[in-house]
């Protein structure tokens, strides 16, 4: 894990508060993209919050389509040839 990731409440470069909740979610971003984009934590934490989120919406299905049980069969049956 990154070094500051495991930190709890601290003091920022510009005197503002960090909270500890920021390690809990890029603890669970690092691994979030180790498991869907095989990235390393370097590669990680090499990103920007841009370009990870660039990347993580288009994994995402268009209109905000979801896998169910009627797109799964309108699939099989395109894949039958109608």
């Amino acid at each position: 894990m990154h070094a500051g990731a495991a930190r709890a409440d601290r003091t920022g470069a510009e005197g503002q508060r960090v909270s500890g909740r920021f390690g809990a979610a890029a603890a669970r971003l690092s691994g979030q993209a180790a498991l869907l984009l095989g990235w390393s934590g370097d590669t990680f934490w090499n990103a920007t919050p841009e370009e990870l989120a660039t990347i993580l919406a288009a994994l995402r299905m268009p209109d905000g389509e979801t896998v169910d049980r009627g797109m799964i069969d309108r699939l099989m049956e395109q894949d039958r040839g109608g």
